[in-house]
């Protein structure tokens, strides 16, 4: 019996179940952040100009018209009084990340989007665009040509849309006009933040840093920080971390089974641990038919009306195949991944079972369900 079970993760591998092995070492720099460097995001408002004939319809957008007589007003054209409808202007929201240590006169790339009822900003060119900051300060200026992430196209009985044409980037399409000061050779310490917390893989870091630099410079803190005391360290700040970003650990990670319900997907970690249980697996199909019959009165009938009786037919089709297996006591993912592939087991019943084998108490991992 059980080497028929044996079979029921092969699935996995065969195409709805990935493995995850978390026993490779990698560097620091991909597992933890340093705190303070990090970027900032951006918001402007703007226009883009030179659509043919898809941008907002200036009745329905007022503030798309607003913008662009201001813009001409600073422009030197007098537009006070006059009625004009361009349908070739379209609003949008500018977005960008500025990233850290970026420099007066460096180049970022840029996001629109549109916010009126602009149909496609194929063609078009943003306006200079003042980017702010979450202080409310200018840090960057955008303007350039739009690079459109789909189509449209219609006819006169039909229309398809391929993307979201109402979005766009510009690369390198905004230049930083401001910077944020961040003093960096002159901090006696910073610190890394783990991306996933764990007290293993925290111990394991500070492990690494002061066996590479022969002398207690770092310091674990919680599970998710470590210390790392640069007034005391042998050489400057920016060599120090180039040095410590480029050390390899194993990070430790929970044991975790992760199920994508949408897709069928079911990841396993490699630590993934099965007590002894029994499963058994058979179908039960319960049909119900409504009939419904319409009774109607004799012809010339001056008291009679229609009607609608009911009539609902009920099977039940119980198959006799049943799929029984057993595991034994802490049977490992390997073990398991050989199992449940003969039981000829679908993705979608692998999720039920490994549910059901979670409340059961038998599966020593986390379940997350996305």
């Amino acid at each position: 019996m059980f080497d028929r079970f044996k079979a029921f993760l092969t699935a996995l591998i065969a195409g709805f179940v990935l493995c995850a092995d978390a026993t490779a070492d990698v560097r620091l720099k991909d597992i933890v952040n340093v705190e303070g460097v990090r970027g900032n995001d951006l918001v402007g408002y703007g226009l883009i100009v030179g659509l043919d004939g898809t941008g907002d319809g200036v009745r329905n957008s007022p503030y798309t018209e607003e913008a662009l007589s201001s813009l001409l007003e600073r422009l030197g054209v007098n537009v006070q009084g006059e009625d004009f409808r361009p349908r070739n202007v379209a609003a949008v929201v500018v977005t960008a990340t500025l990233p850290p240590f970026a420099r007066t006169g460096s180049q970022i790339d840029v996001t629109v989007s549109a916010i009126g009822d602009a149909s496609n900003l194929l063609g078009g060119t943003l306006i200079m665009t003042p980017l702010h900051a979450a202080d409310g300060n200018v840090y960057a200026v955008a303007q350039g040509p739009v690079l459109a992430s789909g189509f449209s196209a219609e006819g006169a009985g039909a229309e398809v849309t391929f993307g979201a044409p109402t979005s766009g980037s510009i690369p390198q399409g905004a230049r930083i006009e401001k910077e944020i000061k961040f003093d960096f050779a002159s901090m006696e310490s910073l610190r890394l933040a783990l991306r996933s917390p764990d007290f293993t893989t925290a111990t394991r870091i500070e492990s690494a840093i002061n066996g590479a630099f022969g002398q207690q410079i770092a310091t674990v803190l919680d599970p998710g920080t470590i210390e790392v005391d640069m007034a005391s360290a042998p050489m400057k700040p920016v060599h120090l971390l180039g040095r410590i970003e480029n050390l390899r650990v194993s990070p430790e990670q929970k044991a975790r089974i992760v199920i994508d319900q949408k897709s069928g997907t079911v990841v396993l970690g490699a630590d993934v641990k099965i007590s002894r249980f029994a499963v058994t697996q058979g179908n039960l199909t319960i049909t119900v038919r409504e009939t419904p019959v319409v009774s109607q009165p004799n012809p010339f009938s001056r008291n009679g009306e229609t009607i609608v009786l009911p009539d609902t037919t009920i099977s039940v089709d119980q198959q006799t195949e049943r799929r029984i297996g057993m595991v034994e006591e802490n049977v490992s993912l390997s073990d398991l991944i050989e199992g449940l592939n003969a039981l000829g087991v679908g993705p979608r019943e692998l999720i039920d079972i490994l549910k059901s084998v979670k409340a059961a108490g038998a599966l020593h991992a986390e379940l997350v369900l996305m």
